[in-house]
């Protein structure tokens, strides 16, 4: 039979997690406390894979598909100087919220999952759920998730990432752009002789930033953002730089893939006869278990139609538990880039709180929230399976 949903004890396990700091990398403390409480809700299986992923396994009675739940427990650290009104690890409850980071990026959600299907009534179920806890999900999204999909070969996936309760069935990929201008070096009181490489990126810039960006119906306007820029050398110390590169954040839309944002760069007549190098970045990360993740930066994006089968059963789930969600899409990017943009899994995301309280000071997640999305998961589940 189904186990009321304990809400003072999920309260409390969302605070246990606010109060572990679990930087991308540094996830292991807070891994061994979700799996504590995994096994304190009778889950029948709980693992950590070799990534240090935490993943929990309730089966049902019945043969049937796998029904993932996904949420990272790694965050964001706090910005330099940044004043908070509330020690972003003190997990505060103050007026009916509760305060630290990660609360809405996304331990809430984390702990609704868990939750959610550790009170599932188990002899209804016509298949099996899994949560997952996903690691170094900040820095490189879906990565850390494809090898839980292929340990647990889900047909259907929800992601936890913050939706206000709505139910997404999309959500922008993202790419990792290096641009890098090549001069020709030269004593700085002799400029004529050499080429100046941040002069070349200077122009590289204007011709790159004047190319038209796609649209999309539900996700919106593609978005292109300046995140830093370096010359070599560095300092410069009476030389003229002869190498200057700067990356550049791309929000994609469906459809689109590395080659044809790179080529939508290439393609440009400004750009003829300059030196300079266009690709995606490469990214490598080494998890807190040794593990090291190595993917290109480029992230696809991802959408289902609304009439999909999966989406429209999540939509009768969250209503069966008392919500009333719009359906939506993400404006930035999620592990749904793996599960949907790269795996074509069924995926849809829902969750707690908003995309505009993630990352930031003072950040907080509504208790009343946090209990509407644990009913809300375990309505998608029992809809589902």
């Amino acid at each position: 039979m189904t186990t009321k949903i304990d809400e003072e004890a999920l309260v409390a396990f969302t605070q246990d997690l606010i109060r572990i700091p679990s930087l991308s990398g540094e996830e292991m403390n807070v891994v061994e406390r979700i799996a504590a409480e995994m096994w304190r809700l009778h889950f029948d299986e709980v693992r950590v894979d070799r990534n240090g992923t935490v993943v929990g396994i309730v089966n049902g009675l019945q043969p049937g598909p796998t029904l993932l739940l996904d949420a990272h427990c790694d965050t964001v650290g706090i910005a330099p100087g940044s004043v908070w009104t509330h020690d972003p690890f003190g997990a505060a409850r103050v007026d009916g919220y509760l305060y630290g980071r990660g609360a809405a990026d996304m331990k809430g959600a984390l702990a609704a999952m868990v939750h959610a299907a550790g009170t599932v009534d188990r002899s209804q179920l016509a298949g099996r759920v899994a949560v997952s806890a996903t690691v170094l999900e900040e820095v490189m999204e879906g990565i850390s998730l494809e090898r839980v999909i292929a340990e647990t070969e889900p047909a259907f996936v929800v992601i936890g990432e913050a939706t206000e309760l709505n139910l997404n069935r999309g959500g922008r990929g993202r790419a990792e752009i290096h641009l890098e201008t090549l001069g020709k070096p030269a004593h700085s009181s002799s400029p004529h002789l050499g080429i100046n490489a941040v002069h070349q990126m200077i122009r590289l810039i204007g011709v790159v930033e004047a190319v038209p960006l796609p649209n999309d119906a539900l996700l919106g306007a593609a978005i292109l953002a300046l995140t830093d820029m370096i010359s070599d050398p560095y300092p410069g110390y009476s030389v003229l730089p002869s190498r200057c590169r700067v990356t550049y954040d791309r929000r994609t839309l469906p459809g689109e893939t590395a080659e044809s944002v790179l080529d939508s760069i290439r393609a440009q007549h400004g750009l003829a006869g300059m030196a300079y190098r266009a690709a995606i970045a490469a990214g490598e990360h080494r998890t807190y278990t040794g593990a090291t993740l190595a993917a290109p930066k480029f992230f696809p994006a991802w959408s289902f139609a609304e009439e999909h089968p999966f989406v429209q059963s999540a939509l009768q789930g969250l209503r069966a538990a008392g919500l009333d969600p719009a359906i939506r899409a993400y404006r930035f990017c999620t592990n749904g880039a793996s599960s949907a943009g790269v795996l074509g899994i069924p995926t849809v995301g829902f969750g707690p709180a908003a995309e505009e309280d993630a990352h930031v000071v003072d950040e907080r997640l509504a208790v009343a929230d946090l209990i509407a999305a644990a009913a809300g998961y375990r309505g998608i589940v029992e809809m589902v399976l």
